[in-house]
């Protein structure tokens, strides 16, 4: 692979560079104030300031850059890559003034992929427009939801409609009032083959008997300005038969298919949070004396800022090399590399926020700084999109399969 950018990649680099100094990293104490000003902390999406930084990113030519093909801006895993990584220096809101952030960008990739032509104008279009917000019901509290398969959520037939009954928690995005659409995966045929089970349904927020029970907390941080994480109850929730995506059976496959980007671009902006955590520890420990020298000249500190440094360049190639096998082989062809980058790249990050909490001592677990809601953020990723035992489970397999005689 060549890892020079090509034209774009640097124009839009450059671009984005302008754009997250200039006006993105600047706004984010004025959003905090008006989300926390607001008459509701999670309807995140209708503050002023956003709408403004998102009409400012569309001129620029910075939205929905991680979509391919028609519905996006046509860039492949390999030139999104860095610019995602830029994201996550900000990770609170360039995501979102870019139209580039979780779970909207999986959902959206669904029903670009998988939607009928009714499906994607009633709500891939208004996503692709900023316009509303979107969910991803899968995980259930009553099953070990690291096995997919084991999903209990009912999804009955019943003439020209769909009966959905079950319930499923931590749904990313849910909280915001502005989500308007869930893409939910539940059982049709509990007796069919174990991955022809499962199919997915679009439920709209509004649909009687679909409730959201209440929000979910990250170590106290309800993340609030992400639009929160939900418990949602479906009772006897109807809706038409033509919002199944695909075909009865496809849910499974469908879910993998999204997976394997998602899992991508968290890992992208990981790396942009892990840039920041590294420059905060550098610059704290420079400004500290303790025992009659700065932190910075204390062996075990540079250990920390070395260490810190080689983990981000080892990810960042084995991210770059994923985007790139993706581009030329496929998902499928990148299966084993996708599961690598979920491995590694979130225990590496919080290895480096936590000495960057270290370092900064007590103020690194306070209000002061970013570094504890980071760490909180960047923990969940040992669960989201499959826990790690799950990924090395199957990495250990495929190796052995390819070592066998």
């Amino acid at each position: 692979m060549d890892f020079a950018h090509d034209d774009r990649t640097e124009q839009l680099l450059a671009d984005l560079r302008t754009f997250l100094a200039d006006r993105v990293v600047p706004a984010l104490p004025e959003f905090d104030a008006q989300v926390a000003g607001g008459d509701n902390r999670w309807a995140w999406s209708r503050v002023p300031v956003l709408g403004e930084l998102r009409d400012e990113a569309r001129e620029r030519g910075l939205w929905n850059l991680f979509l391919p093909g028609e519905h996006g801006a046509g860039l492949t895993n390999l030139q999104y890559a860095p610019l995602a990584e830029l994201t996550g220096r900000c990770i609170r809101l360039a995501p979102a003034v870019l139209n580039c952030a979780a779970p909207d960008t999986g959902n959206m990739e669904v029903l670009a992929q998988f939607g009928t032509d009714a499906q994607k104008a009633q709500w891939l279009e208004p996503l692709l427009r900023g316009e509303i917000r979107s969910a991803f019901a899968m995980t259930e509290p009553d099953v070990a939801s690291s096995d997919a398969t084991n999903i209990e959520l009912s999804i009955r037939r019943d003439g020209d409609e769909y009966v959905v009954n079950g319930r499923k928690w931590w749904i990313t995005g849910a909280m915001n009032p502005d989500c308007r659409i869930f893409i939910v995966m539940g059982k049709t045929d509990p007796e069919a083959e174990r991955h022809r089970q499962q199919s997915m349904v679009l439920v709209p927020r509004d649909t009687h008997g679909l409730e959201v029970v209440r929000g979910m907390e990250v170590f106290g941080y309800d993340d609030h300005d992400h639009g929160g994480h939900a418990e949602l109850r479906f009772t006897d929730v109807r809706v038409p038969a033509t919002n199944l995506i695909a075909g009865e059976g496809d849910g499974f496959a469908i879910a993998q298919a999204r997976l394997g980007p998602g899992r991508i671009h968290h890992c992208m902006r990981s790396i942009g949070l892990a840039e920041v955590a590294v420059e905060a520890m550098c610059r704290r420990v420079s400004e500290r004396v303790a025992f009659g020298r700065p932190l910075a000249e204390q062996g075990v500190v540079r250990d920390w800022i070395a260490e810190s440094r080689v983990r981000i360049e080892q990810l960042r190639l084995l991210v770059l090399k994923t985007a790139w096998l993706m581009d030329t082989v496929g998902n499928k062809g990148a299966h084993t590399e996708i599961q690598a980058i979920k491995i590694a790249t979130p225990k590496t990050v919080e290895w480096i926020l936590d000495k960057a909490i270290q370092a900064h001592g007590a103020a690194g677990l306070s209000q002061d700084t970013e570094l504890a809601a980071a760490f909180a953020g960047i923990r969940t990723l040992r669960f989201a999109d499959g826990p790690d035992e799950v990924h090395k489970n199957a990495l250990a397999k495929a190796e052995l399969r390819r070592h066998a005689h």
